[in-house]
């Protein structure tokens, strides 16, 4: 029997331990499991090299609890260790100093990569318990079992025991601030978080499983019970398989297997595969996005040899890909995740910028293969796309061929076939594109009319990042302009050469607008005289493209001028001088009514922007109904 110190800088490494990662004691399961994994997958590999004589059977990993005892055992089949190779690994530890440690992380207790950092996974037994106890027997010929323990001191026993199975088996002898561990629900709770897809099968306890009837049975006959073991994991997960051995269905069933809650099929996965210039599996799926989406429930899993690491996966997928779901394995992650890390990485970039070809180039394959069924699908991915454009400059080169502009008549085009539509009619005096789109094809249904009477195409653009997408284009394509189709009167949205000849003389026009803005709102309202056509309605509401623009970036956030979102909403009221009423208005001898159809026209015009709400809309209600007598 041998006694020794174990070989770090500080005597109080321990308690420093307990006290600062005690936010994190349930990752040590994790990593006493992926210490086991590595032991037996070691074996395997030991085994197919020859190296290892006879059969090494099917090993799997087991976990054992004695609730009475207060006990965990954590036993597997792999390699094990001789006594020299538990000094090694286990009294040795490698690290820079407790004190140092302290410092570093003294503030950082969220932090649950700290453990992994200075090589301590083992040491995160002594997080849940009072004692710790090691038998191993080496796969080596001739070595000798051994029975390693601490109690949470420096001090160490070592000695020779009677164990005659090949592998190890860890005891922890839980403390009373850790009696949770003992529930088999908070076990079952950990390995289903951190080893669902371990590449060992993982045994915990036993189940019931009943056996189909055999053919010809008797009726009434009782089925057949067993008891077998309970193997918590899937060691085969979907992302460990070529694409070629997958069918959609495979790919749907590994989805319900990832989320169990969610109910929606996806609308469609890529499977990512690379060995060069770094190692990454994994299967991303585009859910069908709803409105209540929650963005912090189930988000992207990150493995690292399909040992789960963490579902905050910002800085390794893309922004714009963070409303996706799958999985990410990669060796080149390592297992304790910090965001410090992650930003310092070169290897991470990498595969930030891997997964970003990958999705474009499916979306590119999609697009191509199966128009129709990618136009079903755009509404529920525009936003995703979207952003990405915006976002990713990579991303932005490529979606031009496949991102699609709708209109409200739901055609799709590509901005390639929008150009080639629209130009002979949406061209200028300017010889500038003008793209007229709707962001509430509802609310601005009569402005779009307008537009579409004119034999011009209208784009659906309604999601929330609108204003900073179409000044995205503006800035790459040329000679482009976005106009939203409610703000300004259709002639002046597309200025043609040809002048309407208004029904008004000059001297008319100063004569009305100095009534029309004594009766209504100045602050809010600018009054702007223009000869349309006579069919156009007398009063129409726009709202400058620019400042509304502007408003909505700094709403989205970023983009737009700076206390833009201070300013009140400003609209122009623009009266057609060649409509009927407006020359009623202005011939009208009597005041009180032509404040009245003055007051009616601007009630309609609110009304048909949405705009005419509470007690101004109650007003115009009992006016009407007393004009209509």
């Amino acid at each position: 029997m041998a006694t020794g110190n174990i070989n770090v800088t500080a005597e109080n490494i321990f308690p420093i331990i307990k006290k600062f990662l005690y936010s994190d004691h349930e990752i040590f399961l994790r990593e006493l499991i992926s210490n086991a994994t590595d032991a037996t997958l070691k074996l395997k590999h030991l085994s197919t090299l020859g190296e290892i004589k006879g059969d090494i059977g099917n090993p799997i990993l087991e976990i054992k609890v004695d609730k009475d005892k207060k006990e965990i055992r954590i036993i597997d089949q792999g390699i094990g260790m001789t006594g020299e190779e538990v000094k090694k690994y286990i009294n040795q530890v490698a690290f820079s100093g407790a004190e140092e440690f302290v410092e570093k992380y003294k503030d950082k207790v969220e932090d649950s990569g700290i453990i992994g950092h200075f090589g301590l996974g083992f040491y995160s037994s002594f997080m849940v318990a009072e004692r710790v106890e090691i038998f191993t027997k080496s796969y080596a010929e001739d070595s000798k079992a051994v029975r390693w323990e601490c109690d949470g001191s420096p001090q160490y026993t070592l000695e020779e025991t009677d164990r005659t199975e090949r592998g190890t088996e860890i005891v922890l002898h839980i403390d009373n601030d850790s009696l949770e561990f003992l529930e088999d629900g908070k076990i079952t709770e950990l390995l289903t978080k951190y080893n669902k897809f371990m590449p060992i099968p993982i045994k915990f306890g036993t189940k019931e499983e009943t056996l189909p009837l055999p053919e010809g049975a008797e009726e009434g006959a009782e089925p057949e019970k067993i008891t077998v073991d309970n193997i918590v994991n899937n060691p085969n997960p979907a992302w460990t398989k070529a694409p070629s051995e997958l069918k959609d269905e495979d790919y749907k069933t590994f989805y319900k297997e990832l989320y169990p809650m969610q109910f929606e099929e996806p609308l469609f996965n890529i499977h990512l595969n690379v060995d060069y210039p770094f190692n990454l599996t994994g299967i991303l799926y585009f859910p069908k996005l709803q409105k209540n989406i929650d963005p912090s429930k189930d988000r992207i899993q990150l493995y690292q040899n399909q040992v789960f690491v963490t579902d905050n996966v910002e800085g390794i997928v893309p922004d714009f890909l963070q409303m996706l779901r799958g999985v990410i394995d990669s060796p080149d992650i390592p297992l304790n995740v910090s965001r410090s890390y992650l930003q310092a990485d070169g290897a991470v970039k990498k595969i930030s910028n891997y997964i970003t070809r990958k999705v474009a180039d499916k979306l590119v394959s999609l697009f191509k293969n199966d128009r129709e069924g990618f136009e079903a699908k755009w509404d529920d991915i525009k936003v995703i796309i979207e952003y990405g454009m915006l976002s990713e400059e990579k991303f932005f080169e490529k979606s031009d061929k496949f991102a699609l502009f709708p209109t409200v008549d739901k055609k799709y085009f590509t901005f390639s076939e929008l150009e080639e539509k629209i130009k002979p009619t949406q061209t200028d005096k300017d010889d500038k594109l003008v793209i007229l789109y709707a962001s509430d094809e509802h609310a601005q249904h009569s402005y779009i009319e307008a537009a579409k009477d004119k034999g011009y195409e209208v784009l659906l653009l309604d999601s929330p990042i609108v204003s900073h997408f179409i000044q995205k284009l503006e800035g790459s394509k040329e000679n482009i302009q976005f106009v939203r189709v409610d703000s300004d009167h259709i002639d002046n949205l597309i200025k043609k050469d040809e002048d309407v000849i208004s029904k008004l003389s000059d001297e008319e026009k100063e004569t009305l607008k100095p009534i029309i803005e004594e009766a209504i709102p100045k602050e809010t309202y600018t009054v702007q005289l223009e000869a349309m056509d006579s069919n156009a309605n007398p009063f129409i509401i726009t709202q400058p493209e620019f400042m509304r623009r502007m408003k909505e970036m700094q709403a989205t956030g970023g983009g737009g001028m700076m206390g833009m979102g201070n300013f009140p909403e400003m609209y122009n009221l623009i009266i057609n001088t060649n409509n009927e009423l407006v020359g009623e208005i202005l011939n009208t001898k009597t005041k009180k009514k032509q404040e009245r159809l003055i007051q009616q026209a601007f009630d309609l015009a609110k009304l048909s922007q949405g705009l005419l709400k509470g007690e101004e809309l109650t007003t115009f209600i009992k006016r009407s109904f007393q004009m209509v007598k």
